[in-house]
């Protein structure tokens, strides 16, 4: 099934104007679905930081665009004291900003829900991660998946644990602080490691790609 691909393909050139069909205020009980799957799928945000990234008290506001894509955003009311995330993952709060209509996660059809690399940035234990080799960072960039070699060379890191196919992954770069993109595993971390060949992470959404350009959706 390559239909996700239209995700990437869309984003690299993402723009409002040409991608985004509508948007609404979701129904309370939706609301609460949405939260229930992201907790579900992202573990690590319960307890501490759901609350931070999807207040219960706010509106979310659901944005449909083209290529069965939705995206997550929340009409929010600062200065209420609810917004501080924990920047580096290591449970001490840190003040971090989610703005008003900001993309928070997008979604393919009935996909897993994917958040933005801006909301990764703030609240980085909410994926599990893999990391590249230098070398192919600028691939990535420019919107290349990630081959084998790239996660099993000199640099590059899968971790201890092993990550299932089409897991939603970040994905870390040898000597970068931030996650440089979001993927998908194409198979899983003990797979890459020994066919060794071929895509082992299809990239979904990377630094300089038409969502990272949006910081708000109007």
């Amino acid at each position: 099934d390559r239909s996700d691909l239209k995700v990437f393909i869309m984003f690299k050139k993402f723009t409002t104007e040409e991608n985004v069909s509508g948007k609404s205020q979701m129904k309370s009980s939706a609301q609460r679905q949405v939260r229930t799957k992201i907790e579900e799928q992202m573990p690590a945000l319960v307890p501490n930081y759901i609350e931070q990234i999807l207040p219960k008290k706010h509106k979310s506001i659901l944005v449909k665009c083209s290529d069965y894509v939705s995206i997550i955003c929340m009409q929010r009311e600062h200065g209420k004291g609810d917004d501080s995330g924990d920047d580096d993952g290591d449970g001490k709060d840190q003040v971090v900003t989610i703005g008003d209509m900001q993309p928070l996660f997008f979604q393919l059809r009935d996909g897993p829900y994917i958040p933005s690399l801006r909301l990764l940035h703030m609240y980085p234990m909410m994926l599990p991660q893999v990391q590249v080799d230098r070398g192919a960072i600028k691939h990535i960039m420019k919107g290349a998946d990630i081959m084998c070699p790239g996660l099993t060379s000199a640099g590059a890191n899968l971790g201890d644990k092993k990550i299932d196919e089409n897991t939603i992954v970040a994905i870390m770069a040898e000597g970068k602080k931030h996650a440089v993109a979001i993927g998908r595993m194409k198979m899983s971390s003990d797979d890459i490691k020994s066919i060794n060949k071929g895509i082992g992470v299809e990239n979904v959404h990377f630094i300089g790609d038409g969502l990272w350009k949006i910081t708000k959706l109007e």
